[in-house]
Parts: structure tokens; C-alpha cells; sequence
């Protein structure tokens, strides 16, 4: 079957565009073939900085005929109905329709059969569409803007367009079309500045090897190989090591047709700049890699850049050209780093009085003030020392207003922990400054360090009851503070710090340090929250009453307080989010979100590391075969209580009388059951969650003999309320270590 070749050949198109765009070709082309019925065997795309490329094999050469049925009026209709489904359908008189019966009457049919065309003319029809519509996220016009041309609009000027049809053993057609006064053809060009002519192509092996013989690399994955391959050969020809950038490599295989890798350097006084500083202004200045001595670990003064040309004299003029950027830009670096080495990271935090953090929460200081408070009294609930930890948060920010983070933002945090340990900190003050922002996402190392993990908890609950408190909670895909990231990062470093403490406890705390500083706002400010607030609790006249009344007067403690309280209730519901996070942490382990559910739904689960134990151990036991047939009873239970309870429009609360047991099934059952309350309650007092489901499996001989033997509804009312009841036991007894009614199959 016949391939189809297609290259649009324009100006640069920017890097962090291309993978994109080749993918949007390769979708847009192929949806629209298998759209005409032209099914086709495979489809690869490609980008380099003055092309993109497609090729598709194994198109038919011609659309399949089709064959359709279209539905008329009724027999008898109007004239009008009749003469407008004629020429709808291409029929000259209804004698060339079909008559169908069905239940409304008789209805003509007709039989409409179109034949399909060369899949050629097909192509010739969708690709100049896909060219006009093609979704570039920035785009440009050019040329003259009559009716004729000029028109189009495109990332960059477009140049030329390849594109060829026709079997493998053939000479292939060009599918003729244009797209503004740009004919569709089999000319392309090489590399602009060492293979620049014009070169004619007929199908996709022809064109990449005729490219290759013009120096340009068509696959970026394999500039990419080169790249990287190049360059560790290079620095391990010089005992150095190169510090791999997947990022930076994307990029850099987007920026060249022929990669060309050599090597430059830079003076050694720059090496008294930390390593990353000396990282990033390589990288985001000049798009180099930088090397390191292998023995030490630390960087060298040496970089690797990425040519687009095989100079005549080896690339000595290219290397001059970059080492002639790279040293001003690492001067400047090198002067931002000592400028903020002379001024105390305590010295900066007053400009944060005029920095903004929200309007509805103050400042950037009142933050940190709230930060520092709370991260005191989380310190005891994971072993960190008070002291330090207020130190650390006090400090953790600081580095925001450096002239280096100014230059960088990426360094946030890590250029923090530089100054801290410049000016004598303490080693655990100074990690908390870079560690404080971790875990980012979900392959982000957590942090173990006491402090560090006590400020990061603060840093993320703060932001958290913060915006809950002033309602700008996440909605749908919408998360533009980042608050899905910063329940998930507060999830992470508990459970995999394994710390055990309540939640709700620390949100309470959170809650109160928000309170103190929202009450410093003024009232007009502070309206909005207390209308939110009213919304969710029973304290919003209290709290508006107090902050009419009270404004900044440190003596009205218990006042403040009741705001506090007000707070808290209006954002109960965070602990429901926390425990959507925990779902999406857990199920990326593998576990079942039902499962947090049923754990979740016992009401009062803050403990995260208990709730995490708890899920995993019954886990393991829903994977039993005492555990799935325990579950298949306990759901049959609850079914059979529903829907006599719904009948009955009561519940079956309280103890069932022991005389009313007829069955010899049913004593054993109500044994059973006293058993297993009393061994899985004892078991999760002392969080044995493997024991509590153990005795949980003792609970399934009695439930299974009880359904076989056991008539629930029995004739006598008083028998039936009875075993109602006793089926209400076994749902109290299994929710001693879960709601088995939350648990799906």
C-alpha cells in the first residue's frame, strides 16, 4: 500500500515548540485519514529547527465505497417532503426508493451508495486544512496580505512544501495542492550553512538519507544521542564527567540540524561561586553543560557546548565566542554572591513588611511571623528542637530578596542554606532554609531532618488553612496556588517520616496563627472571611461581633480565639482533602482508594501513618479467602438492612435480646461476634491492625452459617426486629477496624 511523505520547511521554530507541533501533525493527519475510511499501518513524526516531518505508511490507494441508508417521510407525506428527500438523496422519483414498515407506518428508503476516490485526492484535500489550522501556540504573518497570499499563519515564515504519495516499488506522485501561493512538491534543503541547495525526494528513506548526506540529523532522539554520547566522550577524555541535563538536552537537540560538541572553559577564580550558581549561569545563558572531576564531585573549569556547523578551524572561534559570553555572566554571578554574602539573612527580613504575600492575608512578614509560630508548636510532635526551628523558619525565606535567587528563582531555597551556613548557622537551620520547600511533586526527595521536615509542615499547613480560610480552594483542574501540591507534600513527609500525630491538631494550630493575622486587617479587609465563614459555621456572629469590636488589642486573647475557632470550623472540610491526597499517594503505591474510604469514613482518622497501616493491613486481608467472603457477608448484611430499614423507616439499633434466638446459628453468630469486638477493639488500641483483621477473620464461619440456616424476615415481628438487629452487630463489629460498606466488591 502506498506512503505518504510530508515536510514543512520554514524559519527556525523555537525548541520548546517542536516536540509538540510533531506530535499535532502526526495527530492531526492521521485522524483525519482514518476519518475518510483510509485506515493506515503506522505513522512517525519529526522536528528539527527548520522542518517538520511526517511519514505514514501503508494508506490504501483508495477510499472504501460506501454504502449508506437515509430514512424519508411517510408514505402519503406532503408533496414538498417528498421533492426535498429526492434531492437530498440524488434519487429522480421515489420509484428508486425502498419502502420499510415499522411500528409509526410506511416510510420510504433510499439507498445511497458513494464511491470512494483516489486516496491521493483525499490528501490533496485534508493536508492544505491541516496546514491552515495548524494549533502553533504563537504565531506570525508575513508576506503581502492581498486575497492571494500572505495569509497564512504560521510560526515562521513558511518556505517549502514536500509532499509524495505512491507504493514503495514505484516512482511516487506529489499530491498537488498549495497552501498561499506554496506549491506542494519534492524539494527540500540541507543545512543552512554547509549543505544549503536544493534537494529532490521521493519517499521517506530517500529524503532522511539524502538529509543525513546534507548534515541534517532528521530524528531528534538520535541529536540527542549524539549530544549526550559526544559529550561524555569528551569529558572523559580529560578525566571529567558530565553533569546530565535531560532538560537542557531536549532543548539543545532543538537548536541544531548537525550536533557539533567541543569544549570550552572559564577562569578557576570563578569556582568560589557555589556549584549550582556556576550551573545555572552556563545553562540558562549560553544553553552549555558543565563537567565535574569525578574524585571530588565538584564542578571544573570547564563547560560543553552544542554547534550547529563543522568549522573549518576545528570550532576554536565558536569555543572563544562562548567563553567570551560565559565570563561576564559568571563576573556578574561571582559580584552577586559576595554582595549578598555581606548583608545577615535577618537583616533582610524588614522589606518584607511591604511585600504583599495575598490581600486577604497580609504580608510576606506576617507569613513568616505565622510560619515560625507554627512550626514551634509542631516541633515537639516530630523530635525537633524548638529553638532551632524557630530560628530556621524565621530564616527560610530570606534568601527571596538575594540578588542571586533574583537572578535565579530556581535557586530558592538552596541559596538559603549558603548564606545560613556563611554566616555560622546552624547545620539544621541552614538545610531547612533549601529543604523547607520539599517534597514539590511527586518524585521529589522529602526531607528527614527534624527541622527541616517541622518547617516544611508549617510552610504547607499555613498555605493551606490560609486559602481555606479565605475560600480559594482548588476547583475542577484549577489549582493556582498550588494547594493539591501542598497537601500531597504535607502527606509525603508525614507518612514517610512515619510521624505519628493528629492532623486535625496541627490544622487547629494553623488556624489560630491565621486568626492573628487576619485579625490584624482591618475590618473591610477582614469582611469577606467572616462572610465566608458565615456560610459554614455556627460562630459567624460571634467572630463578626469580635472583630467589630476588637481590632488589634493583645489583651482580648480568648477573642481572638473565638476567631480561631471560626476558622477552624469553616474549613473542617480540609481533612477531606487531605484524605483525597492520601488516596492518590496510596494508589500510586498500588493501593485500593476504597480502602481509605472505608478507613477514612470511621470518622476521626487524623493520624495519617495509623490510616496508612490500617489500609495496608486490610489490604491484605480483603486479598484472603476469609477476608473476600467476610466482606461478600458483611455487604449482604448491610444490604438486607437497608432495605429494611428503608421499609420500616426505622434503624435496627441496640443490643439484640438473647432469649428471642431460636437457631442454634444465631447463638453462635452473637458469640462470634462479642468475640470479635472485644479481640479486634483490644487489637486496635495497640495499632496490631494485623491481629484486629485476624480476629475479624474469626467473624466468617458464623456469618456463613447464619445466612444458610437462618430465615432473617421471620414471620414473628419480634424474631425478625431481633436478627435485624443482630445483622446491625455484625456491621458495628467490622467497623471497629474499617466500613466494609465503603469497600467495592
Amino acid at each position: 500500500m502506498p506512503d505518504l511523505l510530508l515536510e514543512l520547511f520554514s524559519e527556525e521554530i523555537p525548541a520548546r515548540m517542536q516536540a509538540k507541533a510533531a506530535d499535532d501533525l502526526r495527530r492531526m493527519v492521521t485522524d483525519k485519514l482514518v476519518a475518510e475510511g483510509l485506515v493506515y499501518e503506522g505513522a512517525k513524526a519529526f522536528a528539527t529547527p527548520r522542518r517538520l516531518a511526517l511519514t505514514v505508511h501503508g494508506i490504501p490507494a483508495r477510499q472504501p465505497d460506501l454504502k449508506t441508508e437515509r430514512r424519508g417521510p411517510k408514505i402519503g407525506a406532503p408533496d414538498a417532503a417528498v421533492q426535498g428527500f429526492l434531492k437530498a438523496t440524488g434519487l429522480t422519483s421515489l420509484d428508486e426508493a425502498k419502502i420499510q414498515k415499522d411500528a409509526k407506518g410506511d416510510f420510504y428508503i433510499a439507498l445511497i451508495e458513494k464511491p470512494g476516490r483516489a486516496a491521493i485526492d483525499v490528501v490533496a484535500e485534508i493536508l492544505p486544512v491541516i496546514i491552515r489550522t495548524f494549533p502553533w501556540p504563537k504565531s506570525m504573518r508575513w508576506g503581502a496580505r492581498s486575497a492571494k497570499s500572505g495569509s497564512l499563519s504560521w510560526v515562521r515564515p513558511l518556505h517549502s512544501i514536500i509532499a509524495t504519495f505512491g507504493l514503495e516499488t514505484e516512482e511516487p506522485d506529489v499530491v498537488k495542492f498549495s497552501v498561499d501561493g506554496i506549491e506542494a512538491g519534492q524539494t527540500t534543503y540541507g543545512h543552512r550553512f554547509m549543505a544549503p541547495g536544493a534537494i529532490s525526494v521521493r519517499r521517506f528513506e530517500d529524503y532522511e538519507a539524502k538529509l543525513k548526506a546534507a548534515k541534517v540529523i532528521l530524528d531528534p532522539q538520535a541529536r540527542k544521542d549524539i549530544i549526550v554520547e559526544d559529550a561524555k566522550e569528551l569529558a572523559f577524555a580529560q578525566g571529567l564527567e558530565l553533569v546530565e541535563d535531560q532538560v537542557l538536552v531536549d532543548e539543545v537537540s532543538g537548536l541544531v540540524e548537525w550536533p557539533v560538541v567541543m569544549m570550552g572553559s572559564f577562569e578557576k577564580e570563578f569556582l568560589s561561586i557555589p556549584d549550582e550558581v556556576i550551573r545555572a549561569t552556563i545553562r540558562n545563558n549560553q544553553k552549555c553543560f558543565v563537567v565535574r572531576d569525578p574524585k571530588t564531585g565538584k564542578l571544573t573549569n570547564k563547560f560543553v557546548l552544542t554547534a550547529n556547523i563543522e568549522a573549518p578551524d576545528g570550532g576554536k572561534t565558536i569555543v572563544a565566542g562562548n567563553e567570551r559570553v560565559i565570563r561576564p555572566r559568571l563576573s556578574d554571578a561571582k559580584f552577586f554572591y559576595e554582595t549578598d554574602l555581606k548583608t545577615r539573612l535577618e537583616d533582610r527580613l524588614p522589606k518584607f513588611e511591604q511585600i504583599v504575600f495575598h490581600e486577604k492575608l497580609g504580608t510576606q512578614a506576617a507569613r513568616i511571623k505565622r510560619i515560625e509560630a507554627l512550626a514551634a508548636e509542631i516541633a515537639p510532635l516530630v523530635g525537633a528542637d524548638v529553638e532551632k526551628t524557630k530560628r530556621a523558619a524565621r530564616l527560610a525565606k530570606a534568601d527571596l530578596l538575594t540578588e542571586v535567587v533574583g537572578e535565579f528563582p530556581e535557586l530558592q531555597g538552596l541559596m538559603g542554606k549558603y548564606y545560613a551556613l556563611a554566616q555560622g548557622e546552624d547545620a539544621s537551620v541552614a538545610a531547612a532554609s533549601e529543604e523547607h520547600w520539599k517534597p514539590q511533586g511527586p518524585t521529589d526527595r522529602v526531607p528527614t531532618d527534624p527541622v527541616s521536615v517541622a518547617v516544611a509542615l508549617a510552610d504547607k499547613l499555613d498555605t493551606l488553612v490560609g486559602f481555606w480560610a479565605i475560600d480559594e480552594k482548588p476547583t475542577g483542574s484549577k489549582d493556582p496556588y498550588a494547594l493539591r501540591r501542598a497537601a500531597l507534600g504535607v502527606v509525603r513527609l508525614i507518612v514517610e517520616n512515619e510521624l505519628r500525630f493528629s492532623l486535625l491538631v496541627a490544622l487547629k494550630a494553623a488556624g489560630r496563627t491565621t486568626a492573628r493575622t487576619l485579625a490584624s486587617l482591618t475590618f473591610e479587609n477582614l469582611r469577606p472571611l467572616i462572610r465566608n465563614v458565615a456560610k459554614q459555621t455556627a460562630n459567624a456572629e460571634i467572630a463578626i461581633a469580635v472583630v467589630e469590636g476588637f481590632g488589634n488589642d493583645p489583651a482580648r486573647e480568648s477573642q481572638r480565639d473565638a476567631i480561631a475557632d471560626s476558622i477552624v470550623d469553616g474549613i473542617v472540610d480540609l481533612l477531606a482533602f487531605f484524605a483525597d491526597r492520601l488516596k492518590v499517594q496510596l494508589r500510586d503505591q498500588g493501593a485500593r482508594h476504597d480502602l481509605v474510604d472505608a478507613v477514612f469514613s470511621l470518622g476521626g482518622q487524623d493520624d495519617l501513618l495509623l490510616v496508612v497501616r490500617r489500609v495496608e493491613a486490610l489490604g491484605k486481608f480483603l486479598d484472603s479467602d476469609d477476608g473476600k467472603n467476610l466482606l461478600a457477608g458483611t455487604k449482604r448484611a448491610s444490604n438486607i438492612l437497608s432495605i429494611e430499614e428503608k421499609k420500616d423507616k426505622r434503624s435496627f439499633d441496640g443490643a439484640p435480646d438473647a432469649a428471642l434466638y431460636k437457631l442454634d446459628e444465631e447463638k453462635a453468630l452473637a458469640a462470634a461476634i462479642d468475640q470479635v469486638k472485644s479481640e479486634a477493639s483490644a487489637a486496635v488500641a495497640k495499632e496490631d491492625f494485623a491481629a484486629a483483621m485476624s480476629a475479624m477473620a474469626k467473624l466468617r464461619p458464623a456469618v456463613d452459617a447464619f445466612f444458610d440456616k437462618v430465615k432473617v424476615n421471620d414471620d414473628d415481628p419480634k424474631v425478625r426486629e431481633n436478627r435485624l438487629k443482630l445483622l446491625n452487630e455484625i456491621r458495628a463489629a467490622t467497623r471497629a477496624v474499617a466500613d466494609f460498606s465503603r469497600i467495592e466488591g
